[in-house]
Formats: C-alpha cells, structure tokens, sequence
C-alpha cells in the first residue's frame, strides 16, 4: 500500500488533483469494506475529487464530495499512515462551507509518512506508480511504460542498480516539462530491448 499512498499524495501536491486518485482506487477496490484502510483511501479519493470539482467551478460536486469525504475520514485518528487525515477533515468542512475558498487560498498539501512530498521525493516504487497514472492520464501509450516498468523491476531484482530503465520511469514520473519527450525514449529502448529478448528466444526455436 505504501508505494500506491505515496505516489497519490505526490500526484496530489503536484496539481494533478484528477490523477491522484488512480494511483489509489485498484487498491482500494480490493479492501475489505468498512476497515480502516478502506474508509481512509476511500476518503482520500473523496478528498481529492471535491478539490478537483472545486477547482472546476462545481460548487455542488465540491460540496457533496466533501461531506461524504468527511464521513469516511471521521473514525480516524488525526494522522493515519503518516498522512494529515485531521487536517483533511478541517479543509473538507471548510470546503463543505465555502467551496470558493479555493479560489483564496491554495488547496491543503498532503503528507506522507508525516512529511509533504513532491514527485522528486518517490522512490522507485511509488515512481512506478506515478509513472503508470501519468501514462493513463496523459494520453500516452500505456504498454511501453508498463514493460519499462517490469524491465527496471527485473534489472533492479539482477542487481543492476544503473538500469536505464529505472532512470526512464523515474524521469517520466517526475518530469512533467519533458514528459514526452521520455516516453519517446522511453519507447525506443523498450522495442530495443525486446529486439534483443526475441532474437535470443530464435536461438532455441
């Protein structure tokens, strides 16, 4: 779980308000209802989805959302997993008041393990996350940051610690400037690398 919260998170203070609840929800689907884990990611998506209404101008979403935001966070205690859930529920009750206080002030950043957290911040894990949300937000190919993925888990498992395709999902992950131009890149070196895997695979047909 912790890599997919703080991927969210990340996703979350970096604007993307929208995005940050893929890198919870398969997760979340899979809980059990009613536990604690399932009521705070449910919350979570709650919290990020009023902000993203509000953000939009739907005074109405914003509001709704953040009432039934609340009431998933509500038997929590005040940090949860390392992540602000008291003052989520203080910023929910606000918005619930006033969804146009988003337009005075910036919206609440979130905290992971206690600390507020970038993009810069993830570690190869949560970057993979991120890294996956942004290629089904961004419109891009899915495929290949999916097989870079797995190519950096499988180079890192090996004991390749400089795998470029750890330095490709982390930069695609983390450079939203220069997004594209890694996932070109990042393409180039997938179809490279099973080029190689399907001649090796010829050798023994």
């Amino acid at each position: 779980m912790d890599d997919h919260l703080r991927a969210g998170v990340a996703i979350y203070n970096a604007g993307n308000y929208h995005a940050a609840h893929d890198a919870w929800e398969d997760y979340w689907l899979e809980l059990e209802s009613g536990t604690d884990d399932e009521q705070f990611l449910h919350g979570l998506i709650q919290f990020t989805a009023a902000v993203h209404h509000a953000h939009g101008g739907n005074w109405a979403g914003a509001t709704g959302l953040a009432e039934s935001g609340r009431a998933y966070l509500a038997g929590l205690p005040a940090e949860y997993r390392g992540v602000n859930v008291g003052a989520i529920r203080r910023y929910l009750a606000a918005l619930e008041r006033d969804p146009e206080v988003i337009e005075r002030r910036s919206p609440l950043a979130l905290t992971a393990d206690g600390n507020e957290i970038g993009l810069d911040d993830l570690g190869f894990g949560a970057a993979a996350v991120a890294a996956e949300v942004y290629a089904e937000e961004g419109d891009y190919d899915e495929e290949p940051v999916e097989r870079a993925v797995a190519y950096a888990r499988a180079d890192l498992d090996a004991g390749e610690e400089t795998s470029e395709f750890l330095t490709l999902v982390m930069d695609f992950a983390r450079e939203a400037d220069q997004r594209g131009i890694v996932h070109q890149r990042l393409a180039e070196h997938v179809r490279r690398r099973r080029s190689r895997e399907n001649d090796v695979e010829g050798l023994f047909e």
